[in-house]
Formats: C-alpha cells, sequence, structure tokens
C-alpha cells in the first residue's frame, strides 16, 4: 500500500509541473485567487526556501541516501502488520523525495509553482515532505508516550 500511495503523489506531482511549465513562462504568475493564491513557475536551485543554491550534488546525493533509508524501513516492515500512520508519512517522504530528485537529475532544478504570497513557492513534492514529515514527528512522539510499546 505504501508504494501505491507513494506512486500516485509522485504522479501527481510530475503531472501538475509538467503542465505549470507546459501553461506558464518562468516568473509568469496567474493570480486563482488574487493577492491570496497565484500560479507562478520558479526553478528552485537550492533547497527549502532556495536555500544552498545551486547545490545540485548535494541535494542528489541526500535524496538518494533518504529514498534509500526510507524503501529499506518500509520493506522492513513484517507482512503481518498492517499499513499505519507511520507508512503513510513515510510513503509521502518518498513520493516528494523522488518527485524533488527527478527534476533535479533531469533539469538541474526543482520545478515550484504554488505560490500563497507570504510564503516562498513551493510543489506538490514538497507539501508531501512537509505533511509526511509532520505526520511521522506526530507518530514517533505519540509511540513514545504509549505505554504498549
Amino acid at each position: 500500500m505504501a508504494f501505491i500511495i507513494a506512486s500516485v503523489v509522485l504522479i501527481l506531482d510530475q503531472l501538475t509541473k509538467f503542465i505549470i511549465t507546459r501553461q506558464l513562462s518562468l516568473h509568469e504568475s496567474l493570480p486563482v485567487i488574487k493577492g491570496i493564491f497565484h500560479l507562478t513557475l520558479i526553478h528552485n536551485r537550492g533547497a527549502a526556501f532556495g536555500i544552498l543554491k545551486n547545490q545540485v550534488p548535494l541535494f542528489i546525493l541526500t535524496s538518494i541516501f533518504a529514498i534509500g533509508l526510507i524503501i529499506f524501513s518500509l520493506k522492513d516492515k513484517k507482512p503481518k502488520t498492517r499499513f499505519n500512520l507511520y507508512s503513510f508519512s513515510l510513503s509521502l517522504i518518498l513520493a516528494g523525495a523522488l518527485g524533488n530528485l527527478i527534476d533535479r537529475l533531469i533539469l538541474g532544478y526543482v520545478i515550484d509553482f504554488l505560490d500563497f504570497r507570504i510564503w516562498p513557492v513551493f510543489n506538490i513534492a514538497d507539501s508531501a515532505i512537509t505533511v509526511g514529515a509532520i505526520l511521522l514527528g506526530w507518530t514517533i512522539l505519540a509511540s513514545k508516550r504509549s505505554p504498549s510499546q
């Protein structure tokens, strides 16, 4: 189930990036809700918020390492273990890491386009990584509090 979820999110990420690059020119912005939410095409050559610009080899190696750890963790689950929030969170992080890695390998930058005007422009992969990391953190903290584990 984890790999199905990761595949769906990855396809959604790559499809939205493909569509946006066909519809907008670099730095062009299309208001969806004027002043609140725009579609703005950006080429991000850095990490989150554009930090560490032009460090593509570092991001590629880090992504490959993280993807390997996640796949190992997902495969290491016992067959009898049902799909849970922990696996779901790893699925989201895996999809996001793969989506941005594909961009970096093929283009040398990440395509960002979701623009809420009060936050740096981002994409579906970034959202998946963020939501997955929050859920993963919550799951780990909740398991530490649970007396049964």
